[in-house]
């Protein structure tokens, strides 16, 4: 059995560690707060511009935008992964990471190249790791991202689709579906082909009226709606990373709390057999004298 003074020693370095994870818990929850209002409040206007792509999709317009048309080969693929830029906050970073490195290698395995974005630092190191081809990155974000920082990055991977070097450009992230569970998910985010169920097709051919032209307007239209879902996509993993950081630590403070106690039993029934042992020691050379 350890020592009473090893045993304390313990103790204390225990009762550190559970202020430490006690006061990220705070934090990330006055922080996830905040998050989960941006997220929410972006949510209605991301969803009329996948509606409004979802028309357009489906519309028989003369001018076809790029961004509207499925090639016929996919050869090579455009990936943006998604994760945060800190850790302690569970398996988030991992599920999302985890389900990126299946699609590369779905990809990989039928011939097709993968050229990956990494926003967020954790993400970016997996695959530093993982030797992938990476041709942009953002890293340090903070608190509340902004637009400007991100889209630039992910311009890169426009400007590669419209050039024809990439077929197809995906996300990777983690939707956020309440305090206790997100969701590593996988969109499909260009070529902008059928974003709908079946029965949102129309049996007969139609278009919206563009003023002044159909160009300009798909094109301000479509730029709008990839900084919306990339956007989006960003606030969704920072109130699913600061979720996830307050449920990770609030557990661990509860580990801790127990391995408090289990210490101090243990210091307890050190203390008095070291207390019967003196005892004893003290009658046994009463008896001798």
């Amino acid at each position: 059995m350890a020592g009473s003074k090893e045993i304390r020693n313990k103790i204390k370095s225990v009762q550190s560690t559970r202020k430490i994870t006690k006061a990220m818990e705070m934090v990330a929850a006055s922080k996830m707060k905040r998050a989960q209002d941006r997220m929410r409040a972006a949510r209605p206007y991301v969803g009329r511009m996948v509606a409004i792509m979802r028309h357009l999709a489906h519309a028989n317009t003369e001018y076809r935008h790029p961004f509207l048309v499925a090639r016929p080969q996919v050869k090579s693929v455009g990936l943006i992964v998604v994760t945060s830029d800190k850790g302690l906050c569970g398996g988030l970073n991992t599920n999302a990471m985890r389900l990126a490195l299946l699609k590369i290698k779905a990809w990989q395995a039928k011939g097709v190249d993968v050229q990956v974005t990494a926003i967020g630092n954790k993400g970016l190191g997996f695959m530093q790791r993982l030797k992938a081809n990476i041709i942009s990155q953002v890293t340090n974000l903070g608190d509340r991202p902004h637009l400007d920082k991100i889209i630039g990055p992910v311009k890169v991977q426009l400007d590669a689709y419209l050039d024809g070097k990439i077929d197809e450009l995906h996300i990777v992230a983690t939707r956020f579906e309440n305090t206790m569970k997100q969701t590593p998910v996988d969109v499909q985010v260009l070529p902008i082909t059928d974003l709908g169920e079946e029965s949102d097709k129309r049996a007969f051919p139609w278009d919206y009226i563009y003023e002044p032209d159909a160009k300009t307007v798909l094109e301000g239209l479509l730029t709008r709606y990839i900084e919306a879902v990339i956007y989006q996509a960003v606030n969704e993993n920072m109130a699913s990373e600061q979720s996830a950081r307050m449920v990770a630590m609030k557990s661990a403070s509860e580990n801790a709390a127990t391995i408090i106690d289990e210490l101090q039993l243990i210091y307890n029934k050190s203390r008095q057999a070291a207390i019967t042992k003196e005892l004893s020691e003290i009658v046994a050379g009463a008896a001798a004298v």
